[in-house]
């Protein structure tokens, strides 16, 4: 695999079970990277993920990994070196201790038993498990198995990460400390990632792309820096007191602006008006200065919640079941 080829693909892929569409016809490529997968429960994030893997067959359309097809058996047992994966759920080995089970996660992925044991201690030195690597899961608290269920990914040094709400039931100090490993492995490590959460900040915090999957369906897709750039172009701009009269001229122009505070403002500008050129003309024609100027940036929350109202909207509008 190239760094230019896509680390997904998937073409018109589709699952259903029974009446319910988890998948209907998803059609995307993603780029070396950390991604988001972002959607409310039942979105059909899993499923993707399951495919992906090989765990589930396909109902229609195709899923490429890796360039690999994972409905074939060569192709499925070749990504076991490239990808590693953290399950949602517990799936832990019983009556085992931390450092057997990564080994032993280790062995399935194709490693011997040398290699797998070496890095057993360093993966679980890494994720902060060195003090509990001879304990046994049963003695494991739930942020401690969420931390094994990443060293078990990670032992193999894969090249991709496919990671199912990795933040599922830790507490905060867990959280921050799992959402740092990740930023870790797909910044500085560069590691791609696929990240499936519905915790918008989780996704905000670790990637760089997301894509937004509701009922099956991709709603949005984009750079996390670009789709929460407001469509209309809003500064936040602070000016040398007084203010007064860069406030009246704003008025004289019909601007859109909000004050903040005694000399800070929120305004608007038009369309592709990025830099702010004309507020530090305008702030010249005041006889003031520009102390401060900085795009206004939509949170990927309102992104969300307005990409997943559209999609309502639209779906009533013809007449689809919400």
């Amino acid at each position: 695999m190239t760094d230019s080829a896509p680390v997904i693909a998937l073409q018109q892929l589709a699952k259903h079970y029974g009446q319910v569409r988890a998948l209907d016809g998803l059609s995307m490529e993603l780029a070396p990277g950390p991604t988001g997968l972002l959607g409310p429960n039942g979105a059909g994030k899993t499923t993707l993920l399951k495919l992906l893997l090989g765990q589930l067959v396909p109902d229609a359309g195709t899923a490429r990994i890796a360039g690999r097809n994972p409905q074939d058996r060569d192709d499925r047992l070749n990504l076991r070196r490239f990808v590693g994966y953290m399950p949602e759920n517990d799936c832990l080995l019983p009556r085992h201790n931390g450092v057997e089970t990564v080994i032993t996660l280790g062995q399935l992925s194709g490693m011997n038993y040398h290699d797998a044991m070496k890095r057993a201690h360093e993966v679980l030195d890494y994720v902060g498990l060195d003090e509990a690597r001879y304990r046994q899961m049963e003695e494991y608290s739930s942020g401690m198995k969420q931390r094994l269920k990443l060293a078990q990914a990670l032992v193999h040094d894969p090249d991709i990460l496919l990671l199912d709400e990795p933040t599922s039931g830790l507490d905060p100090k867990g959280r921050r400390h799992m959402l740092e490993l990740v930023h870790d492995l797909g910044y500085q490590q560069g590691k791609s990632i696929l990240l499936c959460s519905h915790l918008l900040r989780d996704v905000e915090k670790t990637c760089s792309t997301v894509v937004v999957l509701h009922k099956g369906k991709v709603l949005h897709t984009g750079a996390i820096n670009v789709l929460t750039h407001d469509n209309e172009t809003w500064m936040r701009v602070e000016v040398a007191s007084p203010a007064e009269r860069f406030v009246r001229r704003m008025e004289e122009l019909d601007m859109a602006f909000e004050r903040e505070a005694a000399d800070r403002f929120r305004i608007q500008l038009e369309d592709g008006a990025e830099y702010g050129d004309e507020l530090f003309d305008l702030a010249l024609t005041c006889r003031t200065a520009i102390t401060r100027l900085a795009p206004i940036r939509s949170s990927l929350e309102e992104v969300f919640l307005a990409t997943l109202e559209a999609d309502e909207r639209a779906r009533k509008e013809e007449g689809a079941p919400s």
